[in-house]
C-alpha cells in the first residue's frame, strides 16, 4: 500500500485529537520517564503527550515516511522512529505507551497489544483507542462499494475491509490476567461536518487509503464517486445543512 497522507489526515485535526485527548485524560501518571506514541501519525497525539508530560521523554513511532516528515516539522525537538509496531520493542524504561487509532490496523492485534503489555514493568501503563465503527455506514459503504466495482476481484482491494473489533470481553480476558488494573469504555463522537462530502473526505485520510491505494487515477475516482453517492444518501442533512458522522471508539486503558 502506498504511503499514507499526513495532509489529508490532518484536514479533520481538531476532530482526530478529541480521542487522544480524551483518553490521555484518564492515563494515572505524573512525571513517567520515558513515553512512546505508538502510531504517532503527524505528531498531533504526540504534542498532547509532550504538553502533559514536560519533563517526560517523548518519543514518536510510526511506519510512514510521510507521517513521520510531517511529526518532526511539528515537534523538531522531539524523537520520531521509523517502525513497525508488531515487531518493534519497548526499551526497559518505558512508563507509557500511548496508542491512538492504530491498533485496530495490525494483524493479530490482540497478540500484539499483549505482548507489549507484558513488556512493560510495574505501574506502567499501555493507553489504546481504536475506531470501533466498522458497523457504521460510512465503513459498510466502503466494503460495499469495494465488493461491486471493476476493481472487486483485485486481492488488495479484497483485503482492504478491516474486521469488527472483538468484543469488550476478550480485551478484558486477554489483558487482565497481566495488569492490576484495566479501563475499558466506549465514546461515541457525533462530529458535524460541512456536507456529506466531507464524509468522503474525512475517510479519505484514514480507511478508505486501502481500497484506493491499488487503483489508478481514474479507478479512484469512479470509486469515490460511487461511495460518495451512498454518503449522501444516507447521510441527511441537518436544518443547516451540515451532517452528523457518527463514530464510536474503544479505549482501553491497562496499568501493568
Amino acid at each position: 500500500m502506498e504511503d499514507w497522507s499526513a495532509r489529508q489526515y490532518l484536514k479533520f485535526e481538531d476532530e482526530r485529537t478529541r480521542p487522544p485527548r480524551d483518553l490521555l485524560a484518564q492515563v494515572p501518571l505524573d512525571r513517567p520517564r520515558y513515553v512512546v506514541d505508538l502510531g504517532c501519525g503527524p505528531g498531533n497525539s504526540t504534542e498532547l503527550l509532550v504538553g502533559r508530560f514536560p519533563q517526560s521523554e517523548v518519543v514518536g513511532l510510526d511506519s510512514s515516511p510521510d507521517m513521520l516528515r510531517k511529526a518532526r516539522e511539528r515537534l523538531s525537538k522531539c524523537k520520531f522512529i521509523e517502525a513497525d509496531i508488531v515487531t518493534w520493542q519497548p526499551e526497559p524504561k518505558t512508563d507509557l505507551l500511548f496508542s491512538n487509532a492504530v491498533m485496530q490496523w495490525l494483524p493479530d492485534h490482540m497478540a500484539v497489544m499483549r505482548r507489549l503489555l507484558q513488556s512493560l514493568a510495574s505501574g506502567a501503563v499501555f493507553a489504546v483507542q481504536m475506531p470501533d465503527n466498522t458497523r457504521e455506514p460510512a465503513l459498510m459503504f466502503q466494503r460495499e462499494v469495494g465488493e461491486s466495482g471493476p476493481w472487486a476481484s483485485h486481492p488488495e482491494i479484497k483485503a482492504a475491509p478491516r474486521d469488527h473489533l472483538p468484543p469488550v470481553e476478550a480485551y478484558y480476558d486477554l489483558l487482565k490476567p497481566i495488569c492490576t488494573r484495566i479501563d475499558i469504555w466506549h465514546t461515541v463522537y457525533n462530529h458535524v461536518m460541512a456536507n456529506p462530502q466531507a464524509i468522503t473526505e474525512w475517510f479519505k485520510g484514514s480507511s478508505l487509503q486501502p481500497f484506493l491505494s491499488p487503483l489508478d487515477a481514474a479507478a479512484r475516482e469512479k470509486f469515490l464517486a460511487a461511495y460518495t453517492k451512498k454518503i449522501v444518501g444516507a447521510y441527511k442533512p441537518r436544518f443547516d445543512g451540515k451532517v452528523l458522522l457518527k463514530f464510536p471508539r474503544l479505549f482501553i486503558l491497562a496499568v501493568r
